[in-house]
């Protein structure tokens, strides 16, 4: 229930910000395909048709406040602040609500249109599992075990970050166009591991408490998008 709060909550802020930004260039439409490449992390898409990017107030023609969410299928996410490191990720597969805040600055020259973009995010995921296959064998080798086996509780917070990017438009005539887009992501959110891990070398079984209050998911990486544009450009 209390997952379905924070959703709840969530999806409220999304639906009010699209809302507010419906002001937006209203004689583009379009369909885009975006992938994520999450650092020390498994790619990962999103979940179609539950993605609408790029609603905006465009106050001057070179200037534009862009939001929208994106509903992601993620296939594993790393985890950083713990004693040891792994290229791995340790939490995954889950659902993730991503929803972006960005300041768009934009040119325009003959049918190309450039645009840098900044801002924020914030995100949620939901259905969460931890990789212990991952986790396992990164806990094995540093504490030079031959194997291990961990059982672990974590919280499942709200997360933050900030992102920027850039956008490349070609209009191939006045209805069609296409576009590219780059952004790196980089934010995260807190999990405090708690439990422990029992493991086994040549001299036997061993057990360790594992207390990392400050274990952060790692939600940093590249978002690629391509997609069609149809416009009315007079």
């Amino acid at each position: 229930m209390f997952v379905f709060k924070k959703l709840r909550y969530l999806l409220v802020i999304g639906v009010l910000i699209q809302f507010i930004m419906i002001p937006v260039k209203s004689q583009d439409l379009g369909m885009s395909f975006s992938f994520f490449f999450p650092k020390n992390g498994y790619f990962s898409v999103p979940v179609s048709p539950f993605s609408i990017r790029g609603l905006g107030i465009h106050p001057t023609n070179f200037f534009s406040i862009e939001s929208g969410f994106s509903l992601y299928r993620m296939s594993g996410l790393n985890v950083t602040n713990i004693p040891f490191e792994t290229n791995d990720p340790i939490m995954g597969p889950m659902f993730s609500i991503f929803i972006p805040l960005e300041a768009v600055l934009e040119a325009q020259a003959g049918n190309v249109v450039l645009r840098a973009k900044g801002g924020g995010f914030g995100f949620y995921n939901f259905i969460n599992h931890v990789n212990y296959g991952n986790l396992d064998r990164a806990i094995a080798t540093y504490y030079q075990w031959e194997i291990a086996n961990a059982e672990i509780s974590y919280e499942n917070k709200i997360g933050f970050g900030y992102l920027f990017g850039g956008e490349v438009i070609i209009y191939v005539n006045r209805q069609f166009g296409f576009n590219l887009e780059l952004n790196y992501l980089s934010g995260g959110s807190n999990l405090n591991f708690q439990g422990t891990a029992t493991g086994a070398d040549g001299n036997g079984l061993g057990e360790i408490e594992i207390n990392y209050p400050d274990a952060r998911l790692d939600y940093t990486g590249w978002e690629i998008t391509f997609g069609i544009i149809f416009t009315n450009k007079r």
